[in-house]
């Protein structure tokens, strides 16, 4: 049976959680100036209470949270659809912006008495397009809303890299824009195919259609490719450094703790639920084979950089590695119970991937603020001088490494029982390598932040508020393997038969 298209109860609450982003974007348009600042931190609170109202409906429930637009059905109508993977990455959006707006006010307000700069308004107005393209990625059911969502996402991103106007932050978000765009036409010359060849571009009805035809092997290879250079996934991956590093804290935040994740998403979409049933282990591999180039090939560049932000911008390359190995351990699984483990396995790493890296940005941020550089080399007596910030720099670290009890240890956990369950010995190796090699660069920094001086560090004084909000995530970060104490078939809600189809 297709999946279930007629609006549920709280399926309201989807509307409401698209509309307060939406709503709050055109008020900035509208109000423009220090209004925008005002409208977003406004907008965080009802949209944290629609989120939660999701997660609520969907646990009580058991089944997905579906709601229909405008009373028709697909494939004519749209269908906003949250399951257990969409609910928990609308909250984890939520906490990652809401730190974020909160660490942003110290770089991007304009006080009063002061003349008012472009720069603020344009990140604001931003920071809420990419929440409510984010948003509809997360809920939408069909594969042409996904490409809507994909462009809606792309064109809040790239100006954030060039928020100062400097000649090598255009030149790093040009760069960023023609990989979006491949990607974007790449995906939707697949989607095409798609409806050439299944008439109707619904993933619920795609996965009880999919077969493995010529048609479908071509469209889903193009539109895979198309998303792989939006996540930038090795060897898809040059535009993400220059970009990353050289956006100002809190736009790299957004881009690496959340951008990435939506292309990220879709192809779960694309894998795991379109075309489930036709995906092949082969496939699988080769997808896999390629996150563990990223995790290799990123974390040995990140330990060469001599800047701290570059360093985890390339740090960010590695650990979108991790994401990919979730997709051979599903479609080999021996039971559904392991299916359903390696997908909460790689769900948990891509959150604890958002919250440990949008922390360790905003961290590397207020470093190079107080020191005035951020040269790894240099960075001696930096703990004694900022030590809340050093420690969420550690937490961070420690969530990326995976050790106990951080939501990175948890989710390599659950990843690696599965391979061992299934009989795929070498992605074990990749993932201790990978930890290992994470390990490494993030201890060098750490040992050059605790060496004391003889003499104290001069430093720019930087905000309290703002060390404060990057340590609560950096707990969050390091806190979430209690995810443990939660049911696993949490990430089946609304997803069980596709899983069984998967298989």
């Amino acid at each position: 049976m297709p999946m279930q298209d007629a609006t549920t109860a709280g399926g309201a609450w989807l509307v409401l959680a698209l509309v307060v982003p939406v709503a709050g974007l055109l008020l900035a348009l509208l109000l423009g100036g220090r209004g925008a600042q005002r409208i977003a931190l406004l907008a965080l609170p009802p949209g944290a209470v629609a989120v939660a109202a999701v997660v609520m409906h969907l646990v009580e429930s058991g089944e997905a949270v579906v709601y229909q637009l405008g009373g028709w059905p697909p494939p004519l109508g749209i269908v906003l659809r949250a399951d257990g993977l969409s609910a928990a990455m609308m909250a984890m959006t939520v906490v990652v912006l809401a730190a974020v707006a909160l660490y942003a006010r110290a770089d991007f307000s304009a006080p009063s008495g002061q003349l008012e700069s472009r720069r603020p308004f344009v990140f604001w107005t931003l920071l809420l397009g990419v929440w409510a393209a984010l948003l509809v990625v997360f809920l939408a059911g069909d594969l042409f809303t996904l490409y809507v969502a994909l462009e809606l996402v792309a064109f809040s991103a790239v100006p954030l890299v060039c928020l100062d106007g400097r000649a090598e932050t255009l030149q790093a978000a040009l760069r960023y824009l023609l990989y979006a765009l491949a990607g974007s036409v790449l995906y939707l010359v697949g989607a095409v195919l798609i409806y050439g060849g299944y008439g109707t571009l619904d993933i619920g009805r795609l996965a009880q259609a999919a077969r493995a035809d010529t048609v479908t092997v071509i469209a889903v290879a193009l539109m895979t490719a198309g998303l792989l250079a939006k996540t930038a996934l090795f060897p898809l991956h040059l535009w993400l450094p220059p970009a990353h590093a050289g956006a100002p804290a809190a736009a790299s935040a957004l881009l690496s703790g959340l951008v990435i994740k939506g292309s990220f998403f879709i192809v779960i979409r694309l894998w795991l639920d379109a075309f489930g049933s036709v995906m092949t282990p082969a496939a699988a591999q080769l997808l896999a084979a390629l996150g563990a180039g990223a995790i290799v090939v990123g974390s040995v560049v990140a330990l060469q950089q001599a800047r701290l932000k570059l360093m985890v911008a390339y740090s960010t390359v590695a650990q979108i590695g991790y994401l990919f190995l979730m997709f051979p351990l599903v479609l080999g699984a021996a039971s559904a119970g392991a299916a359903a483990a390696a997908v909460a396995g790689g769900l948990l790493q891509a959150i604890s991937h958002a919250t440990a890296k949008a922390a360790m940005f905003m961290a590397a941020g207020l470093v190079y603020a107080a020191l005035g550089h951020d040269r790894v080399a240099d960075l001696r007596g930096a703990a004694r001088a900022l030590p809340l910030t050093i420690a969420a720099f550690a937490l961070s670290g420690i969530a990326l490494i995976g050790l106990p009890p951080a939501g990175g240890f948890l989710a390599k956990w659950l990843l690696l029982t599965s391979a061992l369950e299934s009989a795929q010995w070498w992605w074990v190796v990749v993932i201790a390598l990978g930890g290992l090699l994470t390990a490494a660069y993030v201890f060098l920094v750490l040992s050059k932040a605790l060496t004391t001086t003889a003499e104290p560090v001069v430093i720019t004084p930087v905000p309290r508020s703002s060390e404060v909000i990057v340590l609560a995530l950096a707990i969050i970060s390091a806190l979430l393997g209690v995810a443990a104490l939660a049911p696993l078939d949490l990430v089946l809600i609304g997803r069980a038969e596709v899983m069984s189809g998967a298989r």
